[in-house]
């Protein structure tokens, strides 16, 4: 038991209750009082209440203005004794810094006048008026701690001869178990303690409910995939299957071609797409008649299609690439699909590649939400009747559709939906319908029809957890405890 505990517990015994213990401990710091008192109360022994004031404190001018009289009260002196007026040139010298102080003061309180380029007196020393205020004041600040009048301590205050505190002081009371010896509480019943019986007799500390445990230390599920995982319940719960997107090193073939993306689009320059070196080349399709039929569409049209009349190079085919988008999985999964062709619904959400500039709303690499369902005799109308469901799965409501061009479907639509936050309508994501010269190349039948859609998982999360950088979701400027202490993602919550 420290010896202030004792103090406290000697004083509360002998007069009963302590009203204010910066009278009873004036020397002890307001720190070491409540650290005390806090040890005491957690024993039950004392209660108290916490009593917060403003005092004020002298500064250095202030306290030389106690021991030599104010600035003012000193120049009508120098005035007073200087037989023919004081020259108001000299006042800086005599005064210093003060100097300005000094004369505005003074002729303020009427003790002095000006004649021509001369300070001279107004009063004599004895004269009545003659009382040093200002250093009367910071004497019972000095003393009390402050000043009745508000008005005078602004004005010590803006003359800053004074610097405003908070002090804290404790009403202290007896409590319930009060006494003036500390028992040790013992916190653990011990095996040594069970077979001596001494337990039965020991007094142990009460269970503080109300601390928290320290959490123990653990990995945490990142913001993006919190999200990605609640997409794919949206998805499992409206019939789909999920599309196996491992392979992030796709052919040219497969990323562009099979999906009617032709070989001089700018989407396959060097600034937009990262090609690899080593290996530099893939493997053609095994199916023969399928590598045909895509030369064949690309280059002077089939299956009822034009066609983009170039000669396709088989060997820009082969060039490999880091995925542009999980839609070639998409169409490897639909040819597997044409071998035996029913109703099928699948999606992916998985990492793609884009050789983008970083700024604070693009990324390198991104994730692709992607969805598609293949039918017999589907529409346009089934489409945006789905885009509506799925939506507002996630919360959104109310979805917008603007006409769009995309290589591999037509027609093709952009998705918009209303952001409250912002204020305007934004794009959630991009739509359409396969493109014959796509499908039947394949294999597919003419009234199988393939609708999908896709969407980035990243701006979901942003909007859903707040984040206004992609930088701070993604990369090494990302904040360990951001990902650590956020919740799981409800898409059900409106996020627009």
């Amino acid at each position: 038991m420290s010896e202030l505990q004792l103090s406290i517990l000697e004083t509360l015994g002998a007069k009963g209750s302590i009203p204010d213990s910066s009278k009873e401990f004036p020397s002890t710091a307001s720190q070491i009082v409540l650290a005390a008192l806090n040890s005491l109360a957690a024993r039950s022994m004392i209660t108290y209440k916490t009593k917060e004031s403003e005092v004020f404190t002298l500064t250095k001018e202030a306290e030389d203005i106690i021991s030599h009289g104010s600035h003012e009260y000193r120049l009508l002196n120098k005035v007073l004794e200087s037989l023919e007026g004081l020259k108001i040139s000299e006042v800086d010298s005599i005064m210093g810094k003060n100097g300005k102080v000094a004369q505005g003061r003074a002729f303020k309180n009427g003790w002095i006048g000006k004649d021509g380029d001369k300070l001279v007196p107004k009063v004599s020393k004895d004269d009545s008026k003659v009382h040093d205020i200002t250093a009367d004041q910071l004497k019972q600040i000095q003393t009390t701690g402050t000043l009745s009048n508000k008005k005078d301590l602004n004005e010590l205050k803006k003359r800053k001869l004074i610097v405003q505190s908070k002090v804290h002081t404790y009403a202290i009371s007896k409590g319930p178990e009060f006494a003036l010896e500390i028992k040790q509480l013992e916190t653990d019943i011990t095996s040594d303690m069970i077979a001596s019986g001494s337990w039965a007799k020991a007094s142990f500390k009460p269970y503080n409910f109300n601390s928290e445990g320290v959490l123990p230390p653990s990995g945490a599920l990142h913001p993006l995939n919190k999200v990605r995982e609640e997409f794919r319940q949206i998805f499992f719960s409206m019939g789909f299957t999920e599309m196996p997107t491992n392979q992030y090193v796709e052919s040219g073939f497969w990323n562009f071609d099979t999906l009617f993306v032709p070989q001089q689009h700018p989407a396959r320059d060097l600034q937009d797409t990262f090609f690899l070196k080593d290996p530099a080349v893939a493997k053609p399709p095994k199916d023969k008649e399928y590598w045909e039929n895509t030369k064949a569409v690309h280059e002077g049209g089939a299956f009822g299609s034009i066609g983009y009349r170039y000669p396709w190079r088989g060997e820009e085919s082969l060039k490999t690439v880091l995925r542009t988008h999980t839609t070639a999985v998409s169409a490897y999964m639909l040819k597997k699909l044409a071998a035996d062709p029913k109703p099928t619904r699948l999606f992916s959400i998985d990492k793609v590649f884009r050789n983008e500039a970083v700024d604070a709303t693009h990324l390198a690499e991104f994730h692709q939400v992607e969805g598609v369902i293949a039918d017999y005799d589907v529409t346009l109308g089934d489409l945006i009747g789905f885009m509506e469901q799925f939506f507002e799965k996630m919360g959104v409501h109310g979805c917008r559709f603007k006409p769009t061009y995309n290589p591999y479907t037509e027609p093709s639509m952009e998705i918009f939906a209303w952001h409250q936050g912002l204020g305007k309508w934004v794009e959630i994501g991009n739509s359409g319908m396969f493109r014959p010269e796509m499908l039947e190349p394949m294999g597919l039948p003419k009234n199988m029809r393939v609708l999908g859609w896709g969407l980035s998982l990243e701006r979901p999360t942003m909007i859903k957890y707040g984040v206004s950088n992609i930088r701070e979701l993604l990369g090494h400027k990302v904040n360990l405890d951001f990902i650590e202490s956020n919740p799981a993602a409800r898409l059900d919550e409106d996020i627009f």
